[in-house]
């Protein structure tokens, strides 16, 4: 795949853009594509989850030696696939697993890419159901004429309704949004 241009041109951008790209087209020589996917998204689930594993990858007094066992331990416990180990080991020798996050989301994002996918992160004051889902992926698949993978999250603080980012579009149709513009209008 080319890493000029277009979409994986933007999404390539930068360091961590970089290492994704790369990890790419190893996954891709290797068709590993959706192993790795599912590696850095069980990875990235961790290190949500464990302030150790967040510490780790971030603190810059673990030496590299350490951050290579320690990477290594994480790899195995977690079951990730040799590439993902092998990648992460890179990542720990070149002193670059604090930017993993960012490789992460780029990694995904190239995927998607590749597969033609659009990704619309929707914010829901509560959790969608299945049905919902289908009906909004439905619809945004026809606004956008491509699939659309939909990436949830849930804040309360919304009220009700949904926030729609969709690459560089943002659709706010929330409820506080809402109110904010009414109460605005009656100031004057």
């Amino acid at each position: 795949m080319e890493n000029s241009g277009g979409i994986q041109g933007n999404i390539t951008a930068g360091l961590a853009g970089r290492y994704a790209s790369a990890l790419f087209d190893l996954a891709s020589e290797s068709k590993a594509i959706d192993g790795v996917q599912a590696s850095l998204a069980t990875l990235q689930t961790a290190l949500t989850d464990s302030a150790d594993l967040a510490t780790l990858i971030s603190s810059p007094v673990v030496t590299r030696g350490d951050a290579e066992k320690a990477i290594e331990a994480v790899a195995k416990a977690l079951k990730l696939d040799s590439l993902t180990a092998k990648f992460l080991g890179v990542l720990a020798e070149n002193r670059r697993l604090a930017d993993l996050p960012a490789m992460i989301d780029a990694y995904h994002a190239i995927v998607a890419a590749h597969r033609g996918e659009v990704t619309a992160k929707v914010t829901s004051a509560h959790p969608l159901s299945a049905e919902q889902l289908k009906a909004l992926a439905a619809n945004l698949k026809t606004r956008v004429g491509r699939d659309v993978k939909i990436a949830t999250t849930v804040d309360p603080a919304i009220l009700g309704g949904l926030v729609v980012q969709l690459g560089s579009q943002l659709i706010d149709g929330s409820i506080r949004t809402r109110l904010n513009s009414f109460a605005q209008a009656m100031k004057g």
